[in-house]
């Protein structure tokens, strides 16, 4: 069984309105629409921390690989 949480949130009339909207003409809830916004803003900044750690471990120590060999690799 999956135990689900209420979370609250306060905003304006003006911002309700627009949420309810964007929610309706995508055909999700209102709950739907922010489970995905955060999650996915989530996943973004993840992926953006992965980069930056690759980059400064390339910067450190630059390699090159050819596209051949790189698909080499994949395959094994």
């Amino acid at each position: 069984m999956i135990l689900l949480t209420v979370i609250s949130l306060r905003i304006d009339t003006q911002e309700e309105k627009l949420i309810k909207e964007y929610a309706k003409a995508n055909n999700i809830s209102v709950s739907a629409l922010f489970r995905n916004a955060v999650l996915e803003k989530n996943e973004d900044e993840i992926n953006l921390g992965l980069h930056n750690q690759a980059m400064t471990k390339h910067k450190k120590n630059p390699q090159r690989i050819s596209f051949e060999d790189m698909l080499k690799e994949l395959s094994d």
